[in-house]
């Protein structure tokens, strides 16, 4: 015990041996360090192989990147920030980029493709000769299938396959042979169900003639030979079979077009440079609507905001009164429109505001004798919206300021108190230049927030009603982010590019409110 004491005083230490558990993660690491390894670069080549050069590339550098932080001792420091730095990298400047890359392209529904792909499928068109167009019967044999091969109105067969498993993958080349009397009859041919079953494997068949001519899959009852649409150009024209036509990849529309200007569908995707944001400025049929929805958006977000923290801040100051009975109750009832989930309260309110059936509409028509057309007439529709879109944020602004009222200190109001100040004295002079400095940057939030409100556009008006006579289908009470939905994904014609040169310039604003934020927030700790 003495000598263990000693020892210990001497400041020696006493190791442990590991435990079966760390024996075991010391061997198992590096050869499970190695499958992961393999395993990204499975990954990477798979991309590779796909055609995706730039998506492999970006993959390659980011699992390089992880490795060498986790397997080795120099990015030790890294070890914590890498993968916050890697998801903002994967989930926000990756889609931010690529969302501003196709704002500078035609990419949309008419044009998917690239320009290879869209040369590749015109090339890979083909027309049926029809006069040398063979009927096929289909026979079982034993476990397999035999193809049998007549000309239109002839009973005796003119070619025969070999027996033939009928499976489905790659195509397959298979030998026809003139029948041979000496084998034993064939079985009764399959009907067209059965066809119908084994019609992927059929459309693989390249029947091969004995002179080396094909024949091809034409149908459900036909093989025939086929002959190509298009040929192709070293210069990467196409030349149409048919009549001779030349038709050139018109890099500014997306399409092959002819000197005489028809051109050929599908559309490729091609770079347009700023076109979509000339577009914004310069095209008055769509600058129009633009500026008229870019307007709306901006006034809808502004008195959102405005009438919202007039009604909070109200409340807030009201149920700040200690003398007034049940005062938890009324906080609590002005507090639910918060606690409702927004898309149930606005889908009540779309109900309520119908012009036939809802009780909004009642009550005006008994006491009034009329009944708006909330969801016709646009001022009315714009009003809406901004009643609804209040009657959701008031209660947010409500408990900021109920918060931010509890920070001032009593002493100003009793002195306010024997100076002879009305409230109104004391609410312009006290209360809201305290409380507005630390809530500017919540009420830029707000704004920013109210600017991409898509949920309360798309639940309750859709952007209805429609502007009339315009290029694309723009709605009045659309706002920017619903507008953009509406030109990618619904009636525009899935304008992918000119959608996402709207996103990137809401990105931007949007980022610039953000800057305005930051900037108020830091004022406001001072």
């Amino acid at each position: 015990m003495n000598a263990t004491s000693s020892t210990l005083g001497q400041g020696s230490y006493s190791t442990l041996p590991p435990s079966f558990a760390e024996r075991a993660a010391r061997l198992l690491h590096w050869p499970a360090a190695l499958t992961l390894i393999l395993g990204a670069l499975y990954l990477v080549f798979a991309v590779y192989t796909a055609g995706q050069a730039a998506w492999a590339s970006g993959l390659l550098v980011l699992f390089t990147a992880g490795f060498y932080v986790y397997l080795s001792r120099g990015g030790f420091a890294w070890r914590y920030l890498f993968p916050g730095v890697a998801g903002m990298l994967v989930f926000i400047a990756f889609p931010l980029v690529y969302t501003a890359q196709i704002g500078f392209t035609n990419y949309s529904s008419t044009h998917l493709l690239s320009e290879s792909r869209v040369r590749e499928y015109l090339l890979e068109q083909r027309d049926a000769v029809e006069d040398q167009v063979l009927g096929y019967t289909l026979h079982a044999h034993a476990d397999e299938f035999r193809l049998v091969l007549r000309a239109e109105g002839d009973t005796a067969p003119r070619w025969v396959s070999p027996p033939l498993a009928l499976r489905s993958g790659k195509a397959l080349r298979v030998d026809l042979a003139p029948p041979d009397p000496t084998t034993a009859p064939l079985d009764p041919a399959l009907p067209l169900p059965e066809l119908v079953k084994h019609r992927e494997a059929l459309s693989k068949l390249v029947l091969v003639l004995p002179d080396q001519s094909t024949l091809h899959y034409l149908g459900l009852r036909e093989f025939g030979p086929v002959k190509p649409q298009w040929t192709a150009h070293a210069d990467g024209k196409l030349t149409r079979m048919a009549d001779g036509v030349v038709f050139s990849p018109n890099r500014d529309t997306g399409f092959f077009q002819s000197d005489a200007g028809e051109t050929l569908q599908p559309g490729f995707k091609a770079f347009i440079g700023v076109g979509n944001y000339a577009r914004m400025l310069f095209d008055a049929e769509f600058r129009g609507p633009f500026l008229s929805i870019f307007s709306w958006t901006v006034v809808f977000s502004a008195l959102t905001v405005a009438f919202a923290t007039a009604i909070g801040m109200l409340f807030a100051v009201m149920l700040n009164w200690e003398g007034m009975r049940f005062r938890t109750t009324y906080r609590t009832l002005l507090f639910l429109p918060y606690a409702v989930p927004g898309f149930i309260s606005i889908l009540v309110f779309k109900g309520l505001f119908n012009q036939n059936f809802g009780e909004i509409n009642a009550i005006l028509d008994a006491l009034f004798g009329v009944k708006p057309a909330w969801f016709a007439d646009p001022f009315l529709a714009k009003t809406m919206l901004l009643i609804v879109n209040v009657w959701l944020g008031y209660p947010y602004i409500m408990i900021l300021c109920s918060g931010l009222l509890k920070a001032i200190p009593a002493d100003l109001y009793e002195a306010s108190a024997l100076a002879g100040a009305s409230p109104a004295t004391n609410f312009f002079k006290i209360t809201a230049p305290l409380i507005i400095k630390p809530l500017a940057p919540l009420l830029v939030s707000a704004f920013a927030f109210n600017f991409n409100n898509f949920v309360l556009i798309a639940l309750l008006t859709d952007g209805r009603p429609d502007f009339l006579s315009t290029k694309l289908p723009a709605g009045q009470t659309d706002i920017l982010v619903s507008y953009t939905y509406r030109i990618a994904f619904r009636d525009s014609g899935s304008d992918f590019g000119l959608a996402a040169a709207i996103s990137t310039l809401i990105f931007f604003l949007v980022a610039a409110l953000s800057l305005v934020n930051l900037r108020l927030s830091a004022k406001a700790q001072k």
